[in-house]
């Protein structure tokens, strides 16, 4: 049954609703865009093939993704081989979408110039990347502080895999989330195996943590509006970006008095560094889900695996964005043929934006310390990639 307020609530919002673009759009990477969705129904990385979309919801796309393939070539010292891996990267901005474009630009740079560097890809390595882009948007916000201060108040999760050498590392700070498909012995069915960890205050060893670190401050997290918030006002405990919660010198004005904490502070509230797993790859791992939290909010880690599993390699990735646009539909008592003709801005009150990306596993693949193949780069979201206020 739809909900008796259904038909009020629509005609006070049918100004802002429009019909689904007819026609898909292609673009010149293979990719295609339907409205507010962008896809790349089925494309082949160093280690099997992949699957990416995204959908949109906010005024303007504050997730940004991508994938890199065959281009990040890192010679070990140890075994003198080459290692022509694979990268992805989820980032879930929020206030706005500077921060996630500012990694999209910068984090994979960085990640290749520290493993050449190192000559091999690890841990430090991905902790060095990370803090080199943290730096370098705070470096932007500090730069553009007297003209556009909101920058201060704008930051991203960051979630990233990179697959090289046989091994699985997975970097995260925030709540997107990298789920992984594997057969279990004894097992039929393919089983959901976490591979992030999450910095979302709703959990409570987070709550704990922050509490540890800021023993002195009985208000760093509060309870508001039924959530638990980092000083009352942001979900998650790690990101890049939000300046004004990081240093005090942003905490004042010109940024909105809304952003600004309250109480004077001489210690990050905020961290950039990310919690990483490391993982070796078994011809047992079948793929990996990579996903910001818009997907999550609406499917468990085991039901978007066995979507995975159970469906065809096409379009899987947009096969789970629209199971997931089905569920808030249904929380929100309409059909999802309804939910597709609000437009962005409005979309938000139903939805984050939610990008996706499934990287499928290939065993022959996964150890060749050659590759002759084309390397890749693929934006998510096509080509509204430019920032209307970062200049760096």
């Amino acid at each position: 049954m739809l909900n008796p307020y259904y038909s009020p609530i629509m005609k006070i919002m049918s100004p802002c609703w429009r019909p689904s673009s007819a026609f898909d759009v292609a673009g010149d990477d293979g990719s295609r865009t339907d409205g507010l969705l962008w896809y790349k129904d089925l494309g082949r990385h160093v280690a099997g093939e992949f699957s990416m979309a995204v959908v949109q919801a906010n005024n303007l796309l504050e997730d940004s993704s991508q994938i890199e393939s065959g281009a990040l070539s890192v010679e070990s010292s140890r075994s003198g081989s080459l290692c022509c891996g694979t990268f992805v990267g989820v980032y879930d901005g929020h206030g706005g979408p500077e921060t996630s474009r500012y990694i999209a630009d910068c984090l994979f740079q960085n990640l290749k110039k520290f493993a050449s560097e190192q000559q091999g890809m690890s841990v430090d390595v991905i902790k060095r990347a990370y803090a080199a882009t943290e730096e370098g948007f705070i470096s932007v916000v500090r730069k553009q502080w007297e003209n556009t201060p909101q920058l201060a108040s704008v930051g991203s999760c960051c979630l990233v895999g990179v697959i090289c050498g046989g091994m699985l590392y997975v970097a995260n700070a925030g709540d997107s989330r990298a789920v992984l498909g594997r057969w279990l012995r004894g097992e039929r069915e393919v089983s959901a195996v976490q591979m992030s960890t999450e910095h979302n205050a709703s959990n409570e060893s987070v709550r704990e943590e922050l509490q540890s670190l800021h023993p002195d401050d009985p208000q760093i997290v509060v309870l508001k509006h039924k959530a638990w918030r980092v000083k009352g006002i942001i979900q998650i405990s790690r990101s890049i970006g939000d300046a004004y919660l990081k240093d005090a010198e942003f905490n004042r004005q010109p940024l909105l008095a809304r952003f600004r904490v309250p109480q004077p502070f001489h210690k990050s509230i905020l961290s950039a560094e990310p919690s990483i797993t490391t993982h070796k790859l078994s011809p047992q791992d079948q793929f990996i889900i990579f996903a910001s939290d818009g997907l999550w909010e609406h499917l468990s880690n085991q039901e978007a695996v066995d979507i995975v599993h159970n469906s065809p390699r096409n379009g899987i990735a947009r096969r789970l964005i629209k199971t997931a646009l089905q569920e808030a539909a249904k929380k929100r008592e309409m059909r999802y043929s309804d939910l597709k003709k609000i437009d962005r801005g409005v979309r938000r009150h139903f939805h984050d934006d939610i990008t996706v990306v499934v990287l499928y596993l290939d065993p022959s693949l996964i150890r060749k310390a050659n590759y002759l193949g084309p390397t890749l780069s693929l934006r998510g979201g096509g080509a509204s990639t430019e920032s209307p206020f970062l200049k760096f």
